[in-house]
């Protein structure tokens, strides 16, 4: 798993993916989707993708996948090996949401919260995978929000594909943990080899910041002493989570931004006004490099 690209712009998000398998354009495949870091205040979501033939399932039980969150950094990264070594029969892909992406999507004037950017996620990949010729059949999903909805609106993206959405698809269905394990090993990487741009040789940042969780004391004092006064936090963090929030609101500088009613924005002059001769139209004065070449607007065309 190469993350080269996401870690020279770790503003921006990044989807990375393997080759695909000859096998799995042609014979029907299932899929799975899980994500890694949906809940701390501290570096990327990731979204994982796996897939692999119907008949190959079996082998999948045999190679021991389970929840990732179960499972030691250790382990993670040798299930992951044995995932990039059976590559001529199951393909896999994750999306690396930044956190500031993440951030600015949760902030935006129009609604948009975590769980609408996770179902977007996931059905851009399930998309991206149908786009690459993978003969998919059956995508199992481990639910955001009320599954039977999340289902629902799955199947009306993708009417000919056999949906389940369910909790806990990770401990239910090999092919989900498999994502689960590539979603994590990703995350995990991502955030051990964060560079911090922010950072200078006057103005070492710290990477003793716990585990990344609001409700962690580490990761609460990490980002108490972090916080710039004026430009706020790193890239690393999310800054529209709570935790960040409160942080701001006590140590930053306060900013107050005042909307002029209707009547302030009816009393107040152009610009442009500013710029013409008294009882001119100034929008009626022609640009200087038209007035020293005496350019004029053609009226007639006549012969």
């Amino acid at each position: 798993m190469n993350l080269r690209d996401f870690e020279e712009d770790n503003a921006k998000s990044c989807v990375i993916g393997s080759d695909v398998p000859g096998v799995t354009k042609g014979e029907p495949c299932c899929l799975g989707i899980d994500e890694a870091g949906r809940g701390p205040v501290l570096g990327p979501m990731v979204y994982g993708i796996c897939y692999c033939p119907l008949s190959g399932q079996d082998r999948l039980k045999d190679m021991g996948f389970a929840d990732s969150k179960t499972l030691s950094e250790e382990q993670r990264e040798k299930l992951f090996e044995a995932i990039a070594g059976a590559g001529e029969f199951m393909g896999w892909t994750i999306h690396i949401l930044a956190p500031n992406a993440i951030s600015n999507c949760m902030l935006r004037r129009s609604k948009y919260n975590l769980n609408t950017l996770s179902h977007d996620t996931a059905i851009g990949l399930i998309q991206r995978t149908l786009d690459s010729g993978v003969n998919l059949q059956e995508v199992y999903v481990d639910t955001v929000g009320d599954a039977s909805k999340y289902q629902d609106k799955l199947k009306g993206i993708f009417p000919d594909l056999d949906i389940t959405v369910t909790p806990k698809a990770d401990s239910k269905f090999p092919i989900v943990s498999a994502a689960s394990i590539c979603a994590k090993v990703s995350r995990d990487r991502a955030v051990k080899g964060w560079g911090f741009f922010e950072e200078t040789e006057s103005n070492k940042i710290s990477r003793q910041f716990g585990s990344g969780y609001p409700s962690d004391p580490e990761t609460k004092k990490w980002l108490a002493s972090m916080v710039e006064p004026v430009f706020g936090f790193t890239q690393f963090v999310r800054f529209s989570w709570s935790t960040a929030g409160k942080i701001l609101d006590d140590k930053a500088v306060t900013v107050n931004w005042d909307d002029e009613d209707e009547d302030e924005k009816a009393a107040t002059p152009s610009v442009l006004s500013f710029f013409a001769a008294k009882g001119e139209d100034p929008k009626q004065k022609k640009h200087q490099y038209f007035q020293e070449r005496f350019l004029h607007s053609v009226t007639d065309f006549g012969s």
